[in-house]
This record gives C-alpha cells, sequence and structure tokens, in this order.
C-alpha cells in the first residue's frame, strides 16, 4: 500500500523527491500519512479534495485484495 501511495502521489506532483510515506498497521487497519512539499499540496488534494479522494479510493480499492482496511490521511 505504501508504494502504491507513493507511485500515485510522485506521479502529480512538481517534486516527486519530496513524497514521503508514514505507514502505521494496527491490527488489519493500515494508515498511511503522505507528506508532500507545502507547494504541492494543493497538486494533491485538488479543487474540492477531489484528487485526494481518488487517490484514497485507488488505495482502498488495492487494500480490498488483502483483506485490509487502509486510511490515507494527507498531511
Amino acid at each position: 500500500m505504501k508504494e502504491l501511495l507513493e507511485i500515485l502521489a510522485a506521479n502529480i506532483v512538481d517534486n516527486p523527491d519530496d513524497i514521503y510515506v508514514k505507514q502505521t498497521v494496527n491490527g488489519d487497519v493500515i494508515t498511511l500519512e503522505l507528506h508532500a512539499a507545502p507547494e504541492d499540496m494543493g497538486k494533491v488534494i485538488g479543487k474540492q479534495g477531489r484528487i485526494a479522494k481518488a487517490i484514497r479510493n485507488v488505495v482502498k480499492a488495492a487494500a480490498i485484495h488483502q483483506n485490509k482496511r487502509v486510511l490515507v490521511e494527507i498531511v
């Protein structure tokens, strides 16, 4: 999940080297915190949060195949 989120975010932003994902596992719940450069936060979130919602949907769909629950937080 972490690698998928890193790839998705890196392809959206201008500074892909500044992308960092912190993963925390608690039972069957995986929490992913996405950190990006401040100037790229608008691109990660998108207008009215549409890009962020799309990223969350893709990661959650991938997690379903592993019978896990994923929470994506954009920090």
